[in-house]
């Protein structure tokens, strides 16, 4: 049961790219990204549920670098994961490698080099 007192601002993204794709980022550029399973770190002060929303949705604008990688054949959300605390925090206990950087972190301010994660084969088997 969630905690009435509870205020998610945070949300997490587990992603599974089923095979290797290549994934045009608007002015961003280009990127490979091989298969496997990634977390994407991203918050919301407001509209929270709304935006996580948006991300699951197949119709959207791209705006954000992760719409475009969503938007990619064979990326599919498995799991979304609300959390309380500030989004730079949570992402800097996610152990895994920099598929891209500045991925999603645009306005980070804390040093994360990207808000996107690949995790490894042990930590994406648990």
């Amino acid at each position: 049961m969630t905690d009435p007192a509870f205020t998610a601002q945070t949300y997490q993204l587990l992603i599974e790219i089923a095979a290797p794709v290549r994934v045009s980022i608007g002015r961003f550029g280009t990127f490979d990204f091989p298969a496997g399973l990634y977390v994407y770190t991203g918050s919301a002060l407001r509209n929270f549920e709304a935006r996580v929303s948006r991300h699951l949705s197949p119709e959207k604008k791209m705006h954000w670098h992760i719409d475009y990688l969503l938007a990619a054949p064979g990326v599919r959300v498995r799991e979304v994961l609300r959390h309380g605390e500030a989004e730079c925090a949570v992402n800097q206990r996610i152990v895994g490698e920099i598929p891209v950087r500045g991925f999603g972190a645009s306005d980070c301010r804390a040093g994360c080099g990207s808000h996107l994660k690949r995790l490894n084969e042990e930590l994406a088997a648990r």
